[in-house]
């Protein structure tokens, strides 16, 4: 990858509707090859998708929790269990294994404190192999989806 990718990328990351001859110009390339980069960009994996960013709090999901979770073990099918059990909870936005203590860490929006009990008493209690959880109201979000540094 050289100065030139990453300043597509950079680009991108700006504005992920631009068209090729829209990102040709501002990079300084003309269309072809800048539609060769950006096609070896996405076959490198460099790229892994677009999409629209949606604003939560505009669409009335005002309630944001961190959840952290410790397990009973750390044996492969435990797990796999857990992971494939909390990928399915539409509500979690992220979730993150971490070394040490807890396992793992699930950031959960839903529209208010009643919807997120809901997640929690019905979804998330239910987990495989969760020995403890604790959670964590999220009061303000001062940075977010940040463009990558390259």
């Amino acid at each position: 990858m050289d100065a030139l990718d990453r300043q597509i990328l950079a680009e991108l990351q700006r504005d992920g509707r631009l068209t090729v001859t829209e990102l040709a110009e501002r990079v300084g390339l003309s269309v072809s090859p800048c539609h060769r980069r950006l096609r070896a960009l996405e076959q490198a994996g460099a790229i892994s998708g677009y999409r629209a960013h949606l604003n939560a709090k505009a669409l009335g999901l005002t309630f944001e929790a961190l959840v952290f979770v410790t397990m009973h073990g750390a044996d492969r099918r435990t797990l796999d269990a857990f992971e494939q059990a909390v990928a399915a909870v539409v509500e979690i936005q992220q979730v993150q294994r971490l070394f040490g203590d807890p396992d793992y860490l699930l950031r959960i929006i839903t529209r208010d404190l009643p919807a997120f009990q809901e997640v929690y008493d019905g979804q998330l209690a239910t987990l495989p192999g969760v020995q403890r959880m604790r959670s964590t109201l999220v009061m303000k979000t001062v940075v977010e989806n940040r463009p990558l540094h390259l």
